[in-house]
């Protein structure tokens, strides 16, 4: 045999050695397949889209005024079927009409509409400065000591307390409430936050970027939020109705804002339950609330679970 018969080069391209073979993986692709693997997210996310058509697109086309029959007493606490009888079958009419003649179903989603637009606002701005400052918080020595005293003294003012003070001395408006449950709600989610990052600022590759002479906010932005993203999405998804439910709270002892709220409109319709019993122009608020919170818990909640990277596997 010739050695050309014995022996060949060797033609493999070394590059191709550095190449994975596995496929690809996508965190929030996995995410969003976890999500959807489970029918009752499908249902509910269904739920929550139709909550919002309704609660931000139908107030844009329904017309409603609440003091527009204001002066004519036979359309006031209409039950849904007196409601239809005098004005005919139509989407206005199937929840009846309210103490000024207005329509309650016009009402109660535009009182939705202003309730989610507070408990988003709320959330986005207390999650946004709670998890950065609460990062930085539980990375940094030197911060963590003027955070701490901070925390003892702000954190023992009941919630409660600081919204009526501000309500009262500047107004009752959105913008007011929203500053009001946000000048302090950051902190408590700092505060959790800054005890989550203590257990992992001093693993080994956070030691090493601390070694390379990373910055502590680098260090906190790129390695330590993105490892708490489940923990992240599962708070914001119990403080979002938590908002809601407070905000209803607040209107119902005289606090809220002065807007048509969802708590504004639950407030302003007691008195018909003490009055007449059972009315429509009570409950309906009521229900819609309670869908709300529920849905937006329940949808939140098994985001945050499908966000763990281990039920990826």
């Amino acid at each position: 045999m010739s050695e050309e018969e014995l022996f060949s080069f060797d033609t493999h391209d070394k590059s191709e050695a550095e190449k994975i073979t596995a496929p690809r993986y996508s965190y929030w692709k996995s995410v969003f397949r976890v999500f959807f693997k489970k029918k009752i997210n499908i249902i509910m996310l269904a739920v929550l889209l139709i909550l919002i058509l309704f609660a931000y697109i139908y107030p844009m086309f329904s017309g409603y005024d609440k003091f527009a029959n204001i002066t004519d007493a036979s359309m006031k606490h209409l039950t849904p079927s007196a409601s239809i009888a005098k004005n005919g079958f139509s989407i206005h009419e199937i929840l009846g009409r309210g103490g000024s003649g207005e329509s309650t179903f016009d009402a109660v989603w535009n009182g939705a509409r202003i309730s989610i637009s507070f408990a988003f606002s709320c959330a986005i701005i207390n999650m946004t400065l709670g998890v950065i400052i609460g990062a930085i918080w539980g990375f940094s020595k030197k911060f963590d000591l003027i955070m701490t005293e901070v925390y003892n003294i702000v954190g023992n003012v009941p919630l409660t307390l600081v919204v009526s003070v501000l309500v009262l001395v500047m107004s009752s408006s959105f913008g007011t409430m929203v500053f009001a449950m946000t000048v302090t709600g950051w902190l408590f989610i700092a505060y959790f936050f800054r005890t989550q990052v203590i257990i992992i600022r001093d693993r080994e590759y956070n030691l090493a970027s601390r070694c390379l002479g990373t910055s502590i906010f680098k260090i906190a932005i790129r390695n330590i939020l993105p490892f708490m993203t489940s923990i992240i999405v599962t708070l914001a998804a119990a403080e979002i109705p938590s908002y809601i439910s407070y905000e209803v709270f607040l209107s119902y002892i005289g606090m809220g804002m002065a807007d048509m709220s969802l708590g504004k409109l639950i407030f302003q319709y007691e008195s018909s339950m003490a009055i007449s019993g059972w009315q429509f122009e009570f409950w309906s608020p009521v229900i819609v609330v309670s869908i709300i919170t529920v849905v937006l818990y329940v949808v939140g909640q098994n985001l945050g679970d499908a966000s763990d990277p281990r039920t990826h596997m």
